[in-house]
Parts: structure tokens; sequence; C-alpha cells
């Protein structure tokens, strides 16, 4: 399970630590691609094949949303391997997606981990903040 938030800096060769607690989730594989709201996603290799087998399975020719997701998620992904320091390698085409600079913020979010920009981390948590309440209440509707 990856949970928490933590802070790293991208070196030179685009390589990022991946924090220790994250690693034994991602021992037999990860996949790293784009995310949503500006960061990107990293996937054990099991939930990958999950959500990669939810997405395939539905009716690609005639649902425009399956063919954008496919081609947003599933295209742009990448196979990724821990180094022995625990670092992944993130293509160019990624870290220009996620506008990764410096300094990230990896988050965990159950079951795949969140790569975010802490510039981005940051403002995308201040516009959150003022709709908490609206969100907690919405939570309500799902048994939450």
């Amino acid at each position: 399970m990856m949970i928490g938030q933590y802070n790293y800096n991208l070196d030179p060769k685009k390589r990022l630590t991946i924090p220790t607690k994250f690693r034994g989730d991602l021992n037999d594989g990860a996949v790293l691609t784009k995310g949503v709201d500006g960061c990107l996603f990293l996937y054990p290799k099991k939930q990958w094949e999950d959500l990669a087998e939810k997405i395939s399975s539905q009716p690609y020719i005639t649902q425009s949303n399956v063919r954008s997701i496919s081609r947003e998620i599933i295209a742009q992904a990448t196979d990724v391997n821990l180094d022995s320091l625990g670092r992944i390698l993130i293509p160019d085409y990624l870290k220009e997606h996620g506008h990764l600079d410096k300094k990230i913020v990896v988050v965990g979010l159950y079951n795949r981990a969140e790569i975010w920009d802490e510039e981005e981390w940051k403002k995308y948590n201040e516009n959150n903040e003022t709709k908490m309440k609206e969100i907690t209440e919405g939570l309500k509707e799902l048994g939450i």
C-alpha cells in the first residue's frame, strides 16, 4: 500500500528516487504514464495490468472517451524498473507532461503513486483547500 507524501529532487539524468515504503510494491516492475491534473501516475505492474484490462475491455471503436483515455494513459505508458538505489528514469515526454523541474513530490494513493512538480502540487492543494467542504459533502453520496 502506498500512502504519504515525500519530497525528492530529480537528478540531472532525470532519475527520481522512489520512497522506500513504496519500493516493495514496485519490486515486480512498474509502469509510469501520464496522469491527470498535471501529474504522472506510477503503478505497480499488477495494478497497471488490471487498469489496462478494464480500459481495453470497453467498446473502443464506438466510445470516444475510451479511445482518448487509451491514447493518453496506455499509449503514453512506459515500463520502469527501480535501480539499485531505488530510482526510476523519467522519459522526456513524461517529464514535460508533468512540468517536472528539480523539486518533486511523490504522493501515495493506495494502489498507485502520483509524481508532481513541487510548485504544481502546492497550487493544486491551494485550489483544493477552498473546495474541501464541498468535496467531503459529496463523499456522503458514495457512502464514505
